[in-house]
């Protein structure tokens, strides 16, 4: 039986148990999300002066998983989830790769369009999960250290300060390994998809703090082995907030 519960080293920091229905959906849904980020991040995409790729859409919907994950279940079961993602996302690229070098069936025309799409998905992968490693592990580090010293108190401060520093780290290294491969020539330009890559997924966790508030509060509800993790360490049970 899975043992992650309140972390020991820390009297009152109160986390859930990994092994409920909750922890896997929340795994799911974040694998999924960061495969298709992947897959949709090979294309640039300019709104006027504005410069990102297709993972803008959906990527940030990781953090905002991950924000859950890290607050309810801890950093050992965000370490694992981190671990399965990659796992996921390479085994697509493996899949993708074995697909483009396969010899097609009489009368296939796209072979040219399959290998300019999903040809550089590899490429993008390693840019993603370069970015990915380092923002998710510093989002969830962050994020429980807050926890640490304020417990059930100010979660928009761990929300907002892991996300920070997360999607800082993540962006930066993406940005750096991706530009050229999505299109990127300039100096300028890469300036540009760094700081709109940056600024628009940490807004967008700003906005969507709401749900995740309402999710986070959700969820622990529904874990009691979160509540005695709580009674446990010594701490009052409140508001996600």
């Amino acid at each position: 039986m899975p043992t992650d519960h309140s972390d020991q080293r820390h009297p009152g920091v109160a986390f859930a148990r990994t092994g409920s229905g909750a922890y896997a959906v929340l795994c799911a849904l974040f694998c999924g999300l960061l495969i298709i980020s992947n897959i949709a991040a090979t294309k640039g995409i300019a709104f006027g002066p504005i410069i990102t790729d297709g993972g803008a859409f959906v990527f940030p919907l990781t953090y905002v998983i991950g924000d859950v994950i890290s607050e309810v279940f801890g950093l050992r079961a965000m370490r694992r989830t981190i671990a399965l993602g990659f796992v996921m996302a390479l085994l697509a690229s493996l899949t993708f790769w074995l697909v483009q070098i396969s010899p097609a069936v009489e009368g296939y025309e796209n072979q040219a369009a399959f290998e300019a799409v999903l040809g550089v998905v590899p490429i993008i992968l390693l840019a993603s999960m370069a970015g990915y490693l380092l923002g998710q592990f510093l989002n969830a580090v962050v994020l429980v250290k807050i926890k640490q010293r304020t417990r059930e108190q100010h979660l928009w401060a761990r929300l907002i300060g892991s996300t920070v520093v997360g999607e800082f780290g993540d962006t930066l290294v993406f940005c750096a390994i991706a530009a050229s491969f999505i299109g990127i020539e300039t100096f300028g330009q890469f300036l540009n998809y760094l700081v709109v890559g940056f600024l628009y997924k940490t807004l967008l966790e700003v906005v969507l703090l709401p749900i995740t508030y309402r999710v986070i509060a959700v969820v622990k509800r529904r874990e009691p082995s979160y509540a005695q993790a709580l009674a446990d360490g010594g701490a009052r049970p409140t508001r996600a907030g």
